[in-house]
């Protein structure tokens, strides 16, 4: 679908900012933190609810995430700044954030950096902070191998690596192939993801996730595993966090050492539901929930 508004931000320091708007623009504004590999698109699949609920939802691309500029050696703490002059650029006074699966981590920074502005949180079937997981185990097999491979493999050989697949996964796939894709995902994720606008909002997402290059999306993943530089036992914002009993990605005993840690945090269990159909069934729900508080 088309964005209510798309356009390139430019920071003080020069960076683009590349940002989609959906729901309601007169509305509460919440800040969307899309997924991995994701970008802005991927707030498209909030857009009807958002709109139902007076909810403005403003969509930016990490720095290196198709339309952003790539800034080499950032940490998760670098996108509050980030935030703030866009927030600025919107005259955003207050706001709340919306963090899906990777986008956990930024959206848990704001909290912590920004608790004079961040009003609440909500996590989707949010990515953990892996330095601090006692077991890692509850992580989706792929997400081990690409650490392992990190901590091993030289990073020539990982830039390598993601650029050959860059080609690949920068293609848009052909309609006929969706059933196939969805051959890979358990059957409440696929079921959610048969929906037209949904399908899109993920992997249309995360072909565009790669458009710029493939350091972006790889400087992305290699935050996911270092330390983030403050706790979650140090949030002083409300913090709602959503996550399905059968989540592949992140297994729910991830979550529930999460929520345990967050001094304002309520977790949300939703049974027979996956890292998908969370956010995609549960939409409408979550906002409410997120602007009510």
């Amino acid at each position: 679908m088309i964005p209510l508004r798309d356009e390139i931000f430019i920071r003080g320091n020069g960076q683009r900012v590349a940002f989609s708007e959906y729901g309601d623009t007169n509305g509460e504004a919440v800040i969307f933190c899309h997924g991995w590999p994701s970008s802005r698109l991927m707030a498209q699949f909030t857009h009807d609810a958002a709109r139902e609920l007076g909810v403005r939802m403003i969509s930016p691309d990490r720095p290196g995430i198709a339309d952003s500029s790539f800034v080499a050696k950032r940490r998760l703490l670098d996108w509050a700044p980030l935030v703030t002059e866009l927030a600025g650029f919107l005259k955003l006074e207050r706001f709340r954030v919306l963090g899906i699966s990777g986008g956990a981590p930024y959206a848990y920074a704001l909290a912590w950096a920004m608790p004079e502005r961040v009003r609440a949180v909500a996590v989707v079937s949010g990515a953990p902070n892996i330095a601090e997981l006692n077991d890692q185990s509850g992580l989706l097999a792929l997400y081990r191998w690409l650490m392992l491979a990190d901590q091993k493999f030289p990073p020539t050989l990982c830039r390598f690596g993601f650029r050959l697949a860059r080609p690949f996964l920068s293609l848009r796939p052909p309609r006929r192939s969706r059933p196939w894709l969805l051959k890979f995902l358990q059957p409440c994720d696929a079921d959610s993801l048969r929906d037209e606008l949904a399908f899109e909002a993920c992997f249309e997402s995360q072909r565009r996730a790669w458009k710029t290059s493939a350091e972006g999306v790889l400087a992305d993943a290699q935050l996911f595993a270092q330390p983030w530089g403050f706790s979650l036992s140090e949030l002083r914002v409300p913090v709602r966090l959503w996550h399905g009993d059968s989540d592949r990605s992140f297994s729910l005993g991830v979550a529930q050492e999460m929520a345990k840690k967050i001094p304002h945090g309520n977790l949300r269990v939703i049974e027979r539901a996956g890292h998908y159909s969370v956010p995609i069934r549960h939409i409408r729900e979550i906002l409410a929930d997120l602007i009510a508080v």
